[in-house]
């Protein structure tokens, strides 16, 4: 990945704006990161992406309530079978 300090940036947008369809750019103050420059195509991949992982969290976390909607829930018709499983014998 290209690095490039704010200033040079700044002077130079459209051909950093070009260059950054090709790869990402890390705009840096004093040597360190501070944004990141990525195609439109990238970010919306990347938008796409977070949507589809997963939050995970400390059951602890849980409400009373949500324990309860959990230890409720059962799986669709077709997985009868493992549903007998959960099922207190």
């Amino acid at each position: 990945m290209r690095e490039v300090p704010t200033s040079e940036f700044t002077r130079n947008f459209g051909q950093y704006r070009e260059i950054v369809q090709r790869e990402p750019i890390a705009v840096t103050s004093h040597g360190r990161p501070t944004a990141y420059l990525v195609s439109a195509v990238e970010f919306e991949e990347l938008q796409h992406y977070k949507k589809l992982v997963r939050r995970s969290f400390a059951t602890t976390e849980l409400t009373h309530e949500e324990t309860e909607a959990i230890a409720a829930s059962r799986m669709s018709p077709e997985h009868d079978h493992l549903n007998s499983l959960l099922d207190d014998k």
